[in-house]
């Protein structure tokens, strides 16, 4: 069977990934053009834009300076390329109903072998028009091509705009660029007169690899059709999941939850040879007389112990307000594996005997008493802080639950021999000072008064020059706060900042921001 593919471009996907899952950063904006930045090199630069922003003229690769300069009501916000690739994924999982067969083309294309799919639609078009139509309805805008090669697909789908009749005339039109090389590359075949794929194709191969590079000629190959490769889909592992019927309904709630200690035993099992373990369990009960009872527990870390899992269903069941009743009878106990996680082997103890972690001892302990206590309490109920990417010193940290995943960013770490840059307990927000004396405008305090109280400092440090966060807003400029460290005569240190420079403000004030240990 000759294979066909169909490619779908998401031009927009950034900023339709942002309007969807996180709608209230767009309330009553309008049509304020938006763009995505991040820093390359010593420059902040647009990596994605909207439409709005588009037909300004504002494209990825420019600076935000210039972009501020030419549209100064933009709209920004951080790229982030591992969202966008999560939400990638998302569609991609939306087209397995067309095929089984999808793959990812990062950053902003998914590619579908419809070979044997389309008569389900009746044919190619229709196939397209209802994945265009299922991506509309949720405010995803694609474009679509067809092509014996998914490089054909994704090219016609990304360059030509629309669907052509004739796929081969239509790669000849289409300009270089669609052949993916590097800028430079690009750059010296345009300069070379070499303007579209159809005139590097009318050149020898021979020519183009010792001149432009033999990426450029494998590329012309691809366009054309001569190197074909099948696509590499997405391997999706099937969750883990087991079950039991039984031919007579079981009325004992005892007798069902010993199936469900065999069914953990079994997913155990299969996880194992995954070198994975569970981090979400979920358990449903399902009564003859259709009624379906769910228990679901969570562990901090990913796990196998059987024992533990029961302890924490135990936990799960005594905390229900309404207890397990088996009415009828069950006649199905199901155990789903919803989060797993790698898990490898551990060393056992050179004496012999348990693992550490298969005993509990140590952190082990803590994990075991965190999940019990986040199983009876409620997942929002144990929490614990995270560390978050931003040198705003209220928003470096977040409250997550404690079965959460750990986040990305790590905690900054302080220097051998230094103080702690951070202090112990920060004011939510900051406490204003009533009065402070300086020297200078700009320097450091001398004396300060806080809760009716007079601070004689004796020793400060700093300042630590922190600047907001300008980037997200454009409407209003927004201070500087300069941080120091402060000890008083009787050795309490406190962390506080002026909240704008003279040359910003006529009367800067002062904060008392957090106390050190």
């Amino acid at each position: 069977m000759e294979r066909r593919y169909l490619a779908l471009v998401f031009p927009w996907l950034p900023v339709e990934r942002l309007r969807a899952t996180r709608p209230h950063l767009f309330a009553g904006r309008g049509e304020t053009p938006v763009a995505f930045v991040e820093t390359v090199g010593n420059a902040v630069r647009l990596t994605a834009t909207d439409l709005a922003a588009a037909r300004i003229g504002l494209e990825p690769g420019l600076t935000l300076a210039d972009a501020r300069a030419r549209v100064p009501e933009l709209e920004v916000f951080p790229a982030d390329p591992h969202a966008d690739m999560d939400w990638l994924e998302r569609l991609a999982d939306g087209c397995t109903r067309y095929s089984p067969t999808v793959a990812l083309m990062p950053p902003d294309a998914l590619v579908i072998d419809i070979a044997g799919c389309a008569h389900a639609f009746d044919g190619e078009r229709a196939l397209a028009a209802d994945a265009e139509a299922r991506m509309a309805r949720r405010g995803i805008l694609a474009r679509h091509a067809f092509g014996d090669t998914p490089e054909i697909a994704r090219a016609l789908a990304r360059y030509a705009g629309a669907p052509a009749p004739d796929e081969t005339r239509a790669v000849k039109r289409l300009p270089v660029a669609a052949l993916e090389l590097d800028a430079d590359a690009t750059v010296a075949l345009t300069r070379a007169g070499l303007k579209t794929v159809g005139d590097v194709m009318a050149r020898p191969l021979a020519g183009i690899a010792a001149r432009f590079g033999e990426e450029a000629a494998t590329a012309v190959r691809r366009l054309a059709g001569d190197h074909k490769a099948p696509v590499k889909p997405r391997v999706r592992v099937a969750p883990v999941a087991v079950e039991r019927r039984f031919a007579e309904p079981i009325a004992r709630t005892e007798y069902a939850l010993e199936v469900l200690e065999d069914l953990a035993a079994d997913a155990a099992g299969t996880l194992a040879e995954r070198q994975q373990g569970g981090r979400r369990w979920e358990a449903r009960l399902f009564r003859a007389d259709g009624h379906i009872q769910s228990l679901r527990v969570e562990t901090g870390q990913p796990t196998r112990d059987v024992a533990l899992l029961m302890r924490l269903f135990a936990e799960r069941i005594d905390s229900l307000a309404d207890p397990l009743d088996p009415g009828f009878g069950y006649d199905l106990v199901r155990l789903d594996v919803a989060l797993a996680e790698r898990l490898d082997a551990a060393q056992l103890r050179l004496e012999g005997g348990a693992s550490a972690r298969e005993t509990g001892a140590g952190a082990g302990q803590v994990a075991q008493l965190v999940d019990q206590l986040s199983t009876r309490l409620g997942r929002g109920r144990v929490r614990r802080f995270g560390s978050r990417d931003s040198h705003i010193p209220e928003q470096a940290e977040l409250m997550l639950p404690a079965t959460a995943d750990t986040p990305a960013s790590a905690w900054p770490a302080t220097e051998d021999g230094e103080p702690p840059l951070r202090p112990i307990y920060l004011f939510d927000p900051p406490q204003l000072i009533e009065s402070v004396m300086a020297e200078v405008p700009d320097g450091p305090p001398h004396r300060f008064r806080w809760r009716r109280r007079v601070h004689e400092v004796a020793r400060s440090e700093g300042p630590e020059r922190i600047a907001g966060e300008w980037w997200r807003r454009h409407d209003a400029a927004i201070p500087t706060r300069d941080y120091y460290r402060v000890e008083d005569r009787r050795g309490r240190r406190f962390w506080i900042f002026r909240h704008g420079l003279h040359d910003e403000q006529a009367h800067p004030r002062w904060y008392l921001h957090g106390l050190f240990a």
